[in-house]
Parts: structure tokens; C-alpha cells; sequence
């Protein structure tokens, strides 16, 4: 995470300007401007047995409690960022900066139905955040949101009342608050709680069995990552010593902005979320703590 500091010519609210970037990144931001042509994709296995075993001892120590897949998804990947800063990155307006803060964002279904509204959940975690608190957070602010069929609030509310204004007058609004996007001057109103302006924007379609699939990036706001979570399933694998066992695997699927590392940065962070997922005793601490993970 980016040290806090005074903001000098050039930051953001959201973050500071990133002025050491390569010449190749420069050009890449000139030749690629809009995050949706600079997407890679990348669909992985992740090994979830011994989390598994893990939710299950903690939820039998817990049973007014429920720690769920997704609650360890989000804190795995919290923790990952804090390790690897680069991975909290994103270019707007043909710049880079990094965040000051690490934000992780989901839509939640009000209900389970068609025709059931959809509410933009966004949290900030703190280094002292560990699953327990963190995920008690979430799902006390999802069980808040579904007790109303509507939205009661904050972005929610906001995207609504934009959505009822005329057609003409609205794109007219919306070329104003692109540029302002583009200058980094949007109004706090229209960016707070906001899903475009999170570090990572998950999608847990394992909730409703569904496949981790791809998920576009979007030119609007700061996101960069987007990550998919399919069902948890069994699944034969070959372990490490060449036998095979059927294992507990969940696909995920993620989509980054190419222009903010490397794929060597990139393939080597997702090796430290498969590395928390085979020992998960680490999302019992703060994730401000160092893993102890060898990158070798």
C-alpha cells in the first residue's frame, strides 16, 4: 500500500503519480489509451482443499458465524495487494498512480430473482484487518442491504437518480463527467463506494454455480483488476510427487490492465494468492503482516 504523504503537483485525491514508469509503459499508455484495449486474461485453478478444511474447523469453533470461500477470496487478495503495491496501480488520463488505499468491490443480488435489484458493495480494508473482522464487515453490510428491495443510499442511489434524467441532457452529463474522470477532478459524490474506483472488482458467480468467466474491464474510473469466481468442485490433480488425488478446485478468471506491471509481476502475485489458499492460517492475521512467501 502507498505511504500516505503530501500531495504534491500532479496526485490525485486517489492516489499519488507514478513518475518513474519505463519508456515502454509511457508509449503503451499513448498507443493503448483505454484500459479495455490493454486487457489481459488469465484463467487459473486454485487448489482449495486445505482452505476448505480450514472454513470448516473455523465455522464448527463459529457456528453463529459463517465464514464462507468468498469472505477468504476477498482478505487473500486484500493481503496479496499489500505485498505487491504494484498490483494496486491504474492509468487514467495517459498517467499512472498508485492508490493510497487498497479497495475491494462486488455487486450483491438483493434477492435471488430476476427481477431483484443489484447494490455496489465497497469496502477499504486496514492492515490490522485479519478474515474475522473483515469478513463479519461484509456480511453485515450485505444483510443491511438486503433488507430493502431498493436502494436506500450512497452510489445506489446516485446511479439512480442520473438514470431518470432524459436521454439527451444525460449524455451531454455523462461527456462532463467523463472528462472530469479523465482529469482525475470527478466529484467524491460520484466516485466513493463506486465500483470502477476499486482496486479490484470481484463477481462470485460460485454463489449461483456458475463458471468463472471472463469479465471485461472498463474505460470508465481506476479498476484495473477484475477477478470471477466459479463453483467450488472436485477435481482429480496431479500433486507435486506425480500421483493424483481428487482434490477441492476453484476456477477463477482474471482480467488486468497490462500496462500496470509485468507478466512476470503478475504471474508471481497470483503464485502468492495460491500460497495463502495452501495456508490459510495467514488470513487469521492482520494483513498488514508480511506472508513470509518466497518468490524464487
Amino acid at each position: 500500500m502507498a505511504e500516505k504523504r503530501k500531495r504534491r503537483f500532479g496526485d490525485r485525491r486517489d492516489g499519488w503519480w507514478v513518475r518513474d514508469v519505463s519508456g515502454l509503459t509511457t508509449i503503451m499508455m499513448h498507443l493503448m489509451p483505454k484500459r479495455t484495449q490493454a486487457e489481459v486474461y488469465v484463467n487459473e485453478k486454485i487448489d482449495a482443499t486445505e482452505l476448505v478444511k480450514y472454513i470448516e474447523q473455523k465455522n464448527l469453533q463459529h457456528p453463529d458465524y459463517r465464514t464462507t470461500l468468498f469472505h477468504c477470496f476477498i482478505v487473500a487478495i486484500a493481503r496479496m495487494i499489500q505485498e505487491r503495491p504494484k498490483m494496486n496501480r491504474f492509468i487514467q488520463g495517459r498517467r499512472m498512480y498508485e492508490r493510497f488505499d487498497i479497495s475491494l468491490s462486488f455487486v450483491a443480488k438483493r434477492r435471488f430473482s430476476d427481477h431483484a435489484e443489484e447494490a455496489l458493495m465497497f469496502f477499504t480494508p486496514k492492515e490490522e484487518d485479519t478474515l474475522d473482522t473483515l469478513s463479519r464487515k461484509i456480511a453485515g453490510e450485505v444483510k443491511e442491504t438486503k433488507k430493502s428491495e431498493h436502494s436506500t443510499g450512497g452510489i445506489d442511489a446516485t446511479v439512480d437518480a442520473f438514470a431518470k434524467i432524459p436521454r439527451l441532457l444525460l449524455m451531454f452529463v455523462i461527456k462532463i463527467i467523463r472528462c472530469l474522470d479523465f482529469w482525475g477532478v470527478n466529484p467524491k459524490a460520484l466516485t466513493d463506494g463506486d465500483t470502477n474506483y476499486s482496486t479490484v472488482l470481484l463477481t462470485n458467480l460460485g454463489s449461483i454455480k456458475g463458471p468463472a468467466v471472463y469479465h471485461h474491464l472498463n474505460d470508465y474510473g481506476t479498476n484495473s483488476i477484475v477477478v470471477a469466481i466459479g463453483t467450488l468442485h472436485k477435481e482429480e490433480m496431479v500433486m507435486p510427487d506425480g500421483h493424483k488425488e481428487i482434490r477441492d478446485v476453484v476456477d477463477i478468471g482474471c482480467t488486468l490492465d497490462e500496462r500496470i506491471a509485468d507478466g512476470f509481476y503478475f504471474v508471481r502475485s497470483l503464485k502468492l494468492v495460491k500460497h495463502i489458499f495452501a495456508h490459510p492460517e495467514l488470513l487469521d492475521q492482520p494483513i498488514g503482516e508480511p506472508s513470509g512467501f518466497d518468490f524464487k
